[in-house]
């Protein structure tokens, strides 16, 4: 009996080697490489350490698992020894028995649910004797991954070949829906990241203020008329045409017309308006969010017309529309009030047609599509695939929508009814009625 206890006390101390093996596996795979490389950058050597294994992510799991089966094969090898000596050929059950138990609990389960809960600081913990570990079973880790690599070869199968099918914005993007779905970010923030996530997706068509909504001056009407247009004005740039309302032949900004006032000592007919005007600036109606916010920055102006391939004025953008999808409505004391959205008692909205769809999906946190029209009218005349008479109802994507006003062949008014809440809203065909 005397001769078990060592035996006994080497069975112990193998399940104890498994568990730190298998809890470092955990941790250092859960843990978080952005949460390692800014402390790393604060100087933690440990970090760096683990983000040097992360790198090399096959070497690292390669030498724990050989680690892990190296201690768990002397477990269950000394623990038959012993039982057999005790219990003889009846030990080997008892030995598969205890040692299955002891390694599923204690070994496995045991370290990982605590690895798992608290990664980054078990990743820390064990860093260096991990690396040790690695580093003395680095070439047999190399010879392995060798033959393996060879083997799958031999089917076709080239390990390289394995890409991660997610971009990395969309990485980003999925790690803050979850962040927000478990509460460590607000609906705000995680609205914020998104709207910057997607400018590269967006282009300034999308977020534009069409033509039949621009404000614009007629550049032939009197100075005086034309400062008390720009007075009446909430905008501090205004659009100048000749001829048509399309040909943007200037753009008059507040300031420089009130210091040209002042220095004509107030009398506006002596004005030149054609002076004061700022030379026009179009931009592509392709053109991405990211690369017309650049565009903005380097050229130092805040005013665009947005043309299209055609060279015809589609509408306008500012950089206050692009930080918009960053930030959400940046609204001063001289915004008009926008009554695009209209909640009722029944739970349905009253929504005109020019309202976009991304608006709607970060207001009410839908998920409308939004890659085939920008705006909800545009996205019942895609669906409908026909201009709708006033009355009728059509549901698609769980939504029932009905045509409460329309204005030639276009829709400037729609009930909405959104899914109830239990619904999944599965995309339908759409339907209609009356």
């Amino acid at each position: 009996m005397e001769n078990v206890w060592i035996p006994a006390l080497a069975v112990v101390s193998c399940l104890a080697a498994s568990a730190f093996f298998s809890g470092s596996e955990t941790a250092l795979t859960a843990s978080s490489r952005a949460r390692m490389l800014s402390l790393q950058n604060g100087d933690d050597a440990r970090a760096g350490i683990v983000n040097r294994m992360l790198a090399a992510r096959e070497r690292l799991i390669g030498g724990i698992l050989i680690g892990n089966n190296i201690v768990n094969t002397l477990a269950a090898s000394l623990t038959t020894g012993v039982l057999l000596s005790l219990f003889g050929d009846v030990g080997i059950v008892y030995a598969t028995i205890v040692v299955s138990a002891f390694v599923i609990v204690f070994s496995e389960i045991l370290p990982k649910t605590i690895a798992i809960n608290n990664p980054d600081r078990f990743a820390l913990f064990v860093a260096k004797p991990i690396s040790w570990i690695v580093f003395v079973f680095g070439p047999v880790t190399m010879a392995i991954e060798a033959f393996i690599r060879g083997l799958l070869r031999l089917f076709g199968y080239e390990l390289g070949s394995l890409n991660n099918p997610l971009s990395a914005t969309e990485e980003l993007r999925g790690q803050v829906d979850l962040l927000h779905k478990e509460g460590g970010v607000a609906k705000q923030e995680r609205d914020m990241l998104g709207g910057l996530l997607d400018l590269h997706e967006l282009s300034v068509a999308d977020i534009m203020i069409h033509r039949t909504k621009m404000r614009v001056i007629n550049a032939d009407l009197p100075p005086a008329e034309i400062v008390r247009e720009v007075l009446a004005s909430p905008f501090t740039r205004m659009p100048l045409w000749r001829e048509k309302h399309e040909n943007i032949v200037g753009v008059l900004h507040a300031k420089d017309l009130l210091r040209a006032l002042d220095a004509a000592g107030g009398e506006a007919d002596k004005l030149k308006i054609d002076q004061i005007a700022l030379e026009p600036w179009f931009v592509p109606d392709m053109t991405s969010l990211r690369e017309q916010l650049r565009a903005f920055l380097n050229k130092k102006t805040h005013f665009a017309l947005v043309v299209d391939e055609y060279g015809e004025v589609q509408g306008l953008v500012t950089l206050e529309d692009i930080l918009e999808e960053i930030v959400g409505d940046i609204s001063d004391e001289h915004d008009l009030p926008v009554a695009g959205v209209r909640r009722q008692a029944n739970g349905s909205l009253v929504v005109e047609g020019t309202v976009t769809i991304r608006d709607l999906n970060r207001q009410f946190e839908w998920r409308l599509p939004d890659d085939k029209a920008s705006t909800i009218a545009g996205l019942v005349l895609h669906e409908a695939q026909r201009i709708p008479s006033v009355g009728q109802v059509f549901t698609f994507y769980g939504f029932r929508f009905e045509i409460l006003r329309r204005h030639r062949n276009q829709i400037s008014l729609l009930r909405i009814v959104p899914p109830q809440p239990e619904g999944e809203g599965e995309p339908a065909r759409p339907s209609s009625g009356t």
